[in-house]
């Protein structure tokens, strides 16, 4: 039998091809080391932090800015690895920069000058759209958002439930049908248009700066609490925008909610569908009125049936609501800037 002629020698001799072979073994050797000590990087993921967060707001939301420790997050609410300041001097050290919308200046004087490679932006707000001007301004500048919305990057809601089992109903007594506390009072919102037509029906307690009958801050729930029911109106109508008027000025205090804002099904996402009075579930105010007064009290009994199974959370203090950013950190998007700060936030 012929033999098989040689395979053909390569010009540059099997010396080379050895080389060639032991070189690609090796670079797809250190690959494979690469992504196995940094997956990360190649995953598009967050690095791991092994140092802490380094959290800086520029300036505090609030007038009263709280004592900040560096491990405040950890020692108020058991978040590890998260450190808050407001030191501007360490604006080179911080993974995180945080920027209240009540605080930025017009124009971009007041940001810093320079951002530091790798380090992001937040842009807060808990006010509605309706309530935020001069935003045309930031486009271009911010990597992420954090606000009430529950397609921020970032979600801080104005409170929530939390699941309690041994919780029990408790209805605090009853003296009046309805209140509502309002400070700031404008003709032209549609609380105060809906206010006026509902009060033509029934009567409505009214405290607050607005009516010359300001309540201190412990006296709030013991007064709202003594309703059976509560306007919880909002003062624009956003999706999502459902704030203190319903957590603690309602559920809170041991009242039914009467709420005027997004529709009943954003409502929903919040709180059980049977807690709640939706101004929009009748024909006409003179019904909601009726519905109202002529509700007997196993019926209205009904309306606590939430309290069997989860407590309300209020989220009031600042603190908490940064230190979640160091929670949320890992699943941020990276490389992201809102080109329309605007356009996303009045949708």
């Amino acid at each position: 039998m012929p033999r098989a002629p040689p395979l053909p020698r390569p010009p540059w001799g099997w010396s080379s091809v050895k080389a060639v072979v032991t070189t690609g073994v090796f670079v797809t050797t250190l690959w494979n080391l690469r992504c196995f000590l940094n997956p990360s990087e190649v995953s598009g993921e967050a690095p791991k932090h092994t140092e802490p967060l380094v959290v800086l707001v520029w300036e505090w939301p609030s007038k009263k800015v709280p004592n900040i420790s560096r491990d405040a997050c950890h020692e108020l609410y058991g978040i590890t690895g998260c450190w808050l300041t407001t030191e501007r001097r360490l604006l080179g050290r911080a993974d995180v920069v945080v920027f209240p919308h009540t605080r930025l200046q017009p124009g971009r004087d007041g940001l810093p000058k320079q951002r530091p490679p790798g380090q992001n932006w937040v842009w807060v707000s808990l006010e509605s759209p309706s309530n935020t001007k001069a935003l045309a301004g930031w486009n271009q500048t911010f990597n992420w958002v954090m606000t009430y919305r529950r397609d921020s990057d970032i979600f801080i809601p104005y409170g929530k439930l939390v699941p309690n089992w041994s919780a029990t109903v408790n209805i605090p007594a009853k003296t009046n049908l309805v209140s509502w506390v309002i400070s700031n009072y404008h003709r032209s919102q549609k609380r105060a248009e809906v206010y006026k037509n509902l009060s033509r029906y029934l009567h409505v307690n009214i405290y607050g700066k607005a009516n010359k009958k300001p309540l201190c801050k412990d006296c709030l729930l013991p007064t709202t609490s003594k309703s059976k029911f509560y306007l919880a109106f909002e003062n624009s109508i956003h999706q999502d925008y459902i704030t203190e008027k319903l957590w603690r000025n309602s559920l809170m205090a041991g009242t039914v909610p009467v709420v005027l804002g997004p529709p009943r099904a954003n409502y929903e996402q919040f709180v059980p569908a049977d807690s709640f009075i939706h101004v929009d579930d009748f024909g006409s105010l003179a019904e909601l009125a009726t519905f109202l007064k002529t509700m007997n009290s196993s019926r209205y009994r009904q309306f606590f049936a939430w309290q069997k199974r989860y407590s309300v959370k209020l989220y009031a203090d600042w603190r908490e609501r940064i230190c979640t950013i160091c929670t949320a950190y890992p699943s941020l998007p990276r490389g992201h800037v809102y080109p329309d700060l605007e356009s996303w936030f009045n949708t």
